[in-house]
């Protein structure tokens, strides 16, 4: 399946989605998949993640959305071969108020990814924990969610509103927008709760549900702040052995 865009939601702060979308992104691109993975989020973690000096950039998402520039002018190349990326900034978390006075405001990003969408396998969207104006322009110009859901108790609270916000975007913007998969982030093997949870997202979401679990893994926590993609910082963990798997999940459904 070619061009593909899917965002990565949830408005549940810590569920591990800006991991998944670094870590996503850098083994789909090691599969050989041209990636341009775009930061949604003002906290700008995917564009630190991946080595970006955010104080240092001419251009981002934010220009984009509000001034109009074109994305190949905020594209940037990261250290991972055939990955790249839109990245983000603190202005973002202005955006939202300037964004509601724009005509077609929900279709901003979408204007934003036309022009581009051609040139990559995989767009992936990195999106803000809320279910803001941002959120829902990378709704409507996605074809599929990836929704990280993380092994804790309120795990399930809080989808129901993400699931509600996707149904109302399906029948009003997107008909083409559909769920991919929930992917089980920060899985603990030793807790008995992380395991109810598992079981309990299986019996709701059955096949929707990735078979690949992300478990807790220190080096995981730890290559961001190396800027690198756990691919590279440490190829051999668990965290990496887990991404790869998901990324071949992916380019299968």
């Amino acid at each position: 399946m070619a061009n593909k865009i899917i965002a990565l939601a949830n408005q549940k702060g810590g569920v591990g989605k800006t991991t998944t979308a670094i870590n996503l992104s850098a083994a789909l691109a090691r599969n050989g998949k041209r990636v341009l993975l775009v930061d949604a989020d003002p906290q700008a973690n995917a564009s630190s993640g991946l080595g970006i000096d955010i104080r240092e950039l001419e251009a981002s998402i934010y220009e984009c959305l509000v001034n109009g520039i074109a994305a190949k002018e905020a594209i940037i190349e990261t250290e991972v071969e055939n990955l790249h990326i839109i990245p983000s900034h603190i202005d973002l978390v202005g955006a939202e108020i300037e964004m509601l006075n724009l005509p077609d405001r929900e279709r901003l990003l979408q204007r934003v990814l036309q022009p581009v969408r051609n040139e990559y396998d995989y767009i992936l969207i990195d999106c803000s924990p809320s279910l803001g104006l941002i959120t829902v322009n990378a709704l409507t110009v996605a074809d599929n969610v990836i929704i990280p859901v993380q092994c804790e108790f309120f795990a399930l609270e809080g989808i129901a509103k993400l699931l509600n916000t996707i149904k109302i975007i399906k029948s009003q913007l997107n008909p083409g927008l559909s769920i991919m998969g929930f992917v089980l982030t920060m899985y603990d093997n030793r807790l008995r709760l992380s395991n109810q949870v598992l079981d309990e997202v299986r019996r709701h979401f059955g096949d929707l549900v990735f078979n690949t679990v992300i478990a807790r893994n220190v080096r995981l926590s730890e290559a961001p702040s190396h800027g690198q993609t756990i691919l590279d910082y440490e190829p051999n963990s668990k965290g990496a052995i887990a991404y790869k798997a998901l990324a071949k999940e992916v380019m299968n459904r």
